[in-house]
């Protein structure tokens, strides 16, 4: 991820080329499983549109943080003490979710119904929880908005635009296979995929908390 970086450093002067570049450090991030994936997952089961209103809560928390940190309010944001209130607070909300989910394995036969603002809070919640979401942003992704900045307001702009589409993009598509796929689900597979989902939950809930303990 760090090489495609300074090959989007490189870049710079060129704009197709960076935002190239920010689609594809967009991607290996989103991407990778964690806490926002495990309740696309959860969200997805009932509603194929829930990864798109859990895109938009995390959108909530992602957009407002991109515009204060093109302010340069990115040392707030990378503060130890910050990181530690997050990783205590949202270690514990991240394992009451993971918990949550657990005692979702009976509501296997429950009929698909529309997430709604659940899917939407969800995403919000997952994404404020998170101490790494800010520490990433507050280190590679400042680095990535310096640069978006030079092209002036419409580099920003876009910027923030190409990179939400991948996250857009990413949980539409996990919510609409999983509920594509759910008529195929045995009850073993429902318990296995959820305690898998608990499992990403509660251990990134534990790493966060014993993490803001070693900082």
């Amino acid at each position: 991820m760090f090489e495609v970086f300074a090959a989007a450093q490189e870049l710079i002067n060129d704009l197709p080329w960076f935002l190239a570049s920010v689609v594809v450090i967009s991607l290996s991030g989103v991407m990778a499983p964690g806490p926002l994936f495990a309740v696309t997952i959860e969200k997805g089961y009932k509603d194929k549109k829930a990864g798109a209103l859990i895109a938009i809560g995390h959108g909530a928390v992602e957009i407002p943080l991109i515009f204060l940190l093109s302010f340069g309010l990115s040392e707030l944001f990378g503060s130890i003490l910050i990181q530690k209130i997050v990783g205590f607070l949202g270690g514990a909300i991240l394992i009451y979710m993971g918990f949550g989910m657990l005692r979702k394995r009976k509501e296997s036969n429950v009929e698909p119904r529309r997430a709604g603002h659940t899917s939407f809070v969800a995403g919000f919640v997952a994404t404020a929880a998170n101490p790494y979401f800010f520490l990433w942003w507050a280190t590679v992704g400042a680095a990535l908005i310096l640069n978006a900045s030079l092209f002036g307001y419409l580099g920003l702009i876009l910027f923030t635009i190409v990179h939400w589409s991948c996250d857009l993009a990413w949980d539409t598509f996990v919510s609409v296979t999983v509920f594509k796929s759910r008529r195929f689900w045995t009850q073993k597979v429902f318990n296995v995929v959820f305690m898998f989902c608990f499992i990403i939950l509660t251990a990134f809930g534990l790493w966060f908390i014993v993490s803001a303990l070693l900082w």
